[in-house]
């Protein structure tokens, strides 16, 4: 099955570079152009803050438990390049400064992700999702691009919770239906687009893990692909009756589907659920850019992120990012 048409908002060109001729001499060097604000400016400093915080809990509980180096260590590592993915376009000293000068810069700021140092896994995993919630928290006043990043970094963090050990279920999302169906007249086409692609991987998904579960022998397995099954459906209704409300034709389920390699058995059955676990994170992650839908986008890429790790899919620090990282 080939992967699910992924939308995106960036369009490629060329840039041509223009000089400009004048008659400026060595004693009167053009002035530089101001640079524009970034409006993103104190969320990134919020979230840099919260992430030093993290990577700090990782040390202290690395220093505790040297046994654990290489499981802790590469967590640690995602949330390091969370840190770079947030820094963006903050000048360098900000960006790849300390973590003290990092946490200084939105001390105050960044309150609502504190907690007592961590010293233990558990404690670990419980920051993971108090810094999880601060990332959604700011969903709805960041930029598209931020917004994007803040949905996948969170759901890495819960994904993170999740391998060491915390079994929590994360709270429910508002339900799209609810939510956003009153808004639906009104999408912009830039998210009309993004829901239909979100749709047209759903169907994939509803198609493919009806394969995944023809393969798997009655038990835990089967009922996880079951569970799953009628998790996208149930998601794919949904997206159908957002998108139908706005005035859109729904995008159809294609009448079959290739697999990305042959299925034969319960090993290459689990392998399929957790690539299109993956897939799927890519759309959602595509969708937290919309304007209406963020926080719906971030829980169905969460969701995305816990099933394809559920599945043994080894998740990358930016879920859903990775090809443009």
């Amino acid at each position: 099955m080939p992967a699910p048409t992924r939308r995106t908002l960036l369009a490629l060109g060329a840039l041509t570079g223009l000089q400009l001729l004048c008659g400026c001499t060595d004693d009167h060097p053009a002035a530089p152009k101001p640079t524009a604000a970034d409006p993103d400016r104190p969320l990134r400093l919020r979230q840099l803050a919260a992430t030093d915080a993290l990577l700090a809990d990782y040390d202290a509980v690395l220093a505790a438990a040297p046994a654990d180096a290489d499981r802790l260590g590469n967590l640690r590592e995602d949330v390091a390049r969370h840190r770079e993915a947030l820094a963006g376009p903050l000048p360098s000293p900000s960006a790849a400064g300390s973590a003290a000068s990092g946490s200084a810069s939105a001390a105050g700021s960044a309150s609502p992700a504190a907690g007592p140092a961590a010293r233990t896994a558990a404690e670990l995993a419980a920051a993971e999702q108090r810094t999880a919630a601060l990332r959604l928290a700011d969903l709805a006043a960041a930029s598209p691009e931020l917004a994007r990043t803040l949905a996948s970094i969170a759901a890495s963090d819960a994904a993170h919770a999740a391998a060491l050990g915390d079994t929590t279920a994360p709270a429910p999302a508002p339900s799209p239906s609810a939510s956003a169906s009153a808004s639906a007249g009104a999408l912009p086409a830039a998210d009309t687009a993004a829901l239909q692609a979100a749709l047209a991987a759903e169907h994939a998904a509803v198609y493919g893990y009806g394969v995944v579960g023809a393969f798997l022998p009655t038990g835990p397995q089967r009922e996880d692909a079951r569970s799953g099954y009628s998790a996208h459906q149930a998601r794919r209704d949904v997206w159908q009756r957002l998108l139908a409300a706005g005035g859109a034709s729904p995008t159809a389920a294609a009448p079959g589907y290739r697999l990305p390699f042959a299925v034969k058995d319960p090993a290459t059955a689990a392998q399929l659920a957790a690539h299109l676990e993956t897939q799927l994170t890519a759309a959602y992650a595509d969708l937290a850019a919309t304007t209406a839908l963020r926080e719906q986008a971030a829980a169905a890429l969460r969701e995305a992120a816990l099933r394809a790790a559920h599945w043994g899919a080894d998740l990358p620090a930016l879920p859903g990012l990775a090809a443009a990282s």
